[in-house]
């Protein structure tokens, strides 16, 4: 080699070898994270063991106050559990303690998964977004709007200006009511007809819905409603399966979700924690709650679900994953992006939180600042009503899972706020 040519060739292997080393560094970071859900130190994954101590002191806090009865909180980064405490009771009749098994009433934390059940059927080309939502559910063809009342007090009705669409039925702005708030008329009309009963067939729920009016004109306002037992009916009508079936067997035992249904098997009754209400001296547990052991002939879509901190971690690693979880694929990674994408227009996006929109079966953070959040935009998310809490953040690629059963969302939201400040400001890489 002449003494002009060999700088030039000496380059060429120094250029050769940085592109090589390049090329190995992503499948370094891959093997160093192999997303197993096993556990791992905070620092392996770029967070502070000495700062997630301050999720504990706090949840253990809140227990020693007697604000709730306890709590399981769960925390995991880059497919790795780093933080995963159970703190308090059952039930604080009893000394039986909280553990990292113990099983919950999710409630509406039920809306993603029926939201997933749905997408695998999208996937399927069972529906599409702006199908009107009478091509799958006749029975909705002459549904009226309520508008207020007459001078007689009879409810004054007008017609659907058009049908409300798939879409719509996703994000809680099809104009349906649901069971929360007996002074609004539509939800007291669905109250008093007792149209959201598990005891019932879920074609029992659709008959019933055709007789109760709109609460708003389809696609002219954002309100949390029944849409998503709706969707549940519409699962077995696409499937040929109950619901209860096909989330058992397409979503749950793919998953490894072992504790999570509809009902509780006899056998792990002990694992379940009670409901709570009031709070200090009158910490006490809510006896008014349906048997949990008894299979639901119409379970519910929006808030069925008993589940686990682990089985619903497994669930959130899945869609942090694109749609898949240990080799096996619920969702193409274009659908879960299609579910963590607000799809609610201007107008009924007014009367959501500032900085917030609904995807498909989740809420979705669209500007942290103005929603005054520490997560990262595009993090979804949901709460059940009993307290159980969720997160996933796709930017950081971390998802938390806490579960508590406490009756008073105004004791429960202050903690999932202070759960999501004390989880990010143990992120240091």
């Amino acid at each position: 080699m002449t003494r002009k040519l060999r700088p030039v060739a000496l380059g060429l292997l120094a250029a050769s070898l940085t592109l090589n080393l390049l090329a190995q560094k992503p499948h370094r970071e891959a093997e160093k994270h192999v997303r197993d859900l096993a556990p791992a130190t905070a620092e392996s994954v770029g967070m502070s063991a000495e700062r997630l101590t301050r999720l504990n002191a706090a949840m253990e806090r809140l227990v020693a106050d007697k604000q709730v009865a306890g709590l399981v909180t769960l925390v995991e980064r880059h497919g790795k559990i780093v933080h995963f405490n159970a703190v308090g009771q059952l039930d604080v009749r009893k000394t039986d303690a909280l553990q990292k098994d113990s099983i919950f009433r999710i409630y509406s934390m039920s809306k993603p998964v029926t939201g997933v059940a749905m997408m695998m059927l999208y996937e399927e080309g069972k529906w599409q977004l702006n199908d009107p939502v009478t091509r799958h559910i006749p029975e909705f063809a002459h549904l009226k709007v309520y508008t207020g009342k007459n001078e007689d007090g009879t409810p004054k009705l007008e017609d659907a200006r058009r049908p409300m669409t798939m879409r719509e039925l996703m994000t809680h702005t099809a104009g349906l009511g649901y069971v929360l708030s007996p002074i609004n008329p539509v939800d007291k009309m669905i109250i008093d007809g007792n149209v959201l009963n598990a005891g019932a067939p879920l074609q029992t729920m659709i008959d019933g819905l055709t007789k109760i009016p709109l609460l708003a004109q389809p696609g002219t306002r954002w309100s949390y409603s029944i849409a998503v037992d709706v969707q549940g009916y519409l699962i077995e009508k696409f499937s040929g399966q109950t619901f209860g079936d096909f989330a058992r067997k397409r979503i749950f035992e793919p998953l490894g979700m072992k504790d999570t249904g509809f009902y509780v098997p006899k056998e792990k009754l002990p694992r379940l924690a009670q409901v709570h209400t009031g709070s200090g001296s009158n910490l006490a547990v809510d006896p008014n709650r349906p048997d949990p052991a008894v299979i639901p002939l119409g379970p519910s879509g929006g808030g069925g679900l008993f589940s686990t901190a682990m089985d619903y971690a497994r669930f959130c690693e899945m869609l942090l994953q694109g749609g898949q979880l240990n080799g096996v694929r619920l969702l193409a990674p274009r659908t879960v992006e299609m579910m963590r994408t607000n799809h609610v227009n201007p107008d009924p996006l007014k009367t959501m939180p500032p900085g917030t929109g609904w995807g498909m079966d989740f809420q979705i953070v669209t500007d942290a600042a103005a929603a005054g959040e520490a997560v990262s935009n595009g993090t979804f998310s949901w709460f059940g009503i009993a307290g159980t809490w969720f997160w996933i953040d796709p930017v950081t690629d971390l998802a938390f899972v806490g579960m508590v059963q406490h009756q008073n969302l105004g004791t429960t939201r202050a903690i999932h706020a202070l759960s999501r400040s004390l989880v990010y400001q143990a992120i240091i890489d």
